[in-house]
């Protein structure tokens, strides 16, 4: 195409979850209660394990962040999302759109990352109990969010860079319900090889080095639980990394049956409902599973709700 033969994209249109128009409002409806209880979850996980002394402990500063990113990475999609099944034309301006494309890579890249060094975590808490406060110090656990946040924004910042590097010209419909890197990608009227590669060898690393960290943690795990002979010690070993177990195998799951299906297999409507997944739905079920599973956020949950200031003055 001639370089002056087209005009630049100033904005983009957003397909959303779906275009029957009957479906729109049921659906506002739908992620309008997963996002306000989203919201609620992990605010009460953020609150609790903030002024509550029970929960000053490595283990719940990484959960406390945890809360933080899923809040944050729902808060990035939600809202947009919900205008959106309200109005006839679901536009986002070019800016806004790399804004929220950085946004989402800053807190999905944090994520993956955020449940190595959980696991990595409760490794420490089950293999070498008696040196966990000593491995896993108030400054080591410093050390390795702002590394994870770090690591994060700088991933955003170059694999965003990178996908609007491209030309955008007529074509500005994105099969998506938020701006993500290969829907856009697909748009780009120059060639987009490099941008293409850096997201695919960003998710190829961050994906492997992630999954390597939880394995081997969690091989640790299970050798040291298979060698205590008290069946109830056992259990008790097994209990402190069952909430974090189940949270990795349902991200983890969501993304590998995203990136792992055969090309003839793979298409956009696919990528939808794993996005849906890992951007809404599992930040909503998080919360859920720490605290459903945990007896001191139970209590102390239950605590704070019929007597707030108790969990102030326990500081």
């Amino acid at each position: 195409m001639a370089p002056g033969n087209f005009t630049r994209v100033t904005e983009f249109i957003l397909t959303g979850v779906s275009d029957r128009p009957e479906l729109q409002i049921p659906l506002f409806f739908v992620f309008l209660v997963i996002y306000g209880l989203t919201v609620a979850g992990n605010l009460t996980i953020i609150t609790l394990t903030s002024v509550d002394s029970r929960f000053q402990t490595p283990m719940y500063f990484f959960l406390r962040h945890l809360a933080i990113i899923n809040l944050g990475n729902s808060t990035v999609i939600a809202p947009k999302m919900l205008i959106n099944f309200l109005v006839k034309k679901k536009t986002t301006f070019y800016y806004e759109c790399a804004t929220q494309l950085g946004g989402f890579l800053v807190f999905i890249v944090s994520e993956i990352f955020t449940l190595a060094v959980m696991a990595y975590d409760r490794s420490v808490a089950v293999c070498n109990p008696l040196l966990y406060m000593v491995v896993v110090s108030g400054r080591i656990c410093l050390l390795l969010v702002s590394l994870t946040y770090l690591y994060s924004f700088s991933t955003a910042i170059v694999v965003s860079s990178g996908v609007f590097s491209v030309s955008y010209c007529s074509s500005n419909v994105i099969n998506h319900f938020y701006c993500d890197n290969v829907p856009l990608l697909t748009l780009s009227c120059s060639d987009p090889y490099f941008p293409e590669t850096v997201v695919v060898i960003s998710a190829a690393i961050n994906l492997f080095f992630s999954m390597i960290i939880v394995l081997v943690s969690y091989f640790n795990i299970v050798v040291s639980i298979l060698r205590i002979r008290s069946s109830e010690g056992r259990k008790k070993a097994f209990s402190t990394c069952a909430s974090h177990m189940i949270a990795v195998t349902v991200f983890y799951g969501t993304l590998l049956f995203m990136y792992l299906q055969p090309r003839s297999k793979h298409s956009l409507d696919t990528d939808k409902v794993a996005s849906v997944f890992y951007t809404l739905v599992i930040p909503m079920l998080n919360p859920m599973i720490y605290s459903l599973r945990n007896k001191d956020v139970k209590a102390a949950l239950h605590s704070f709700l019929t007597n707030p200031c108790s969990s102030f003055n326990s500081m």
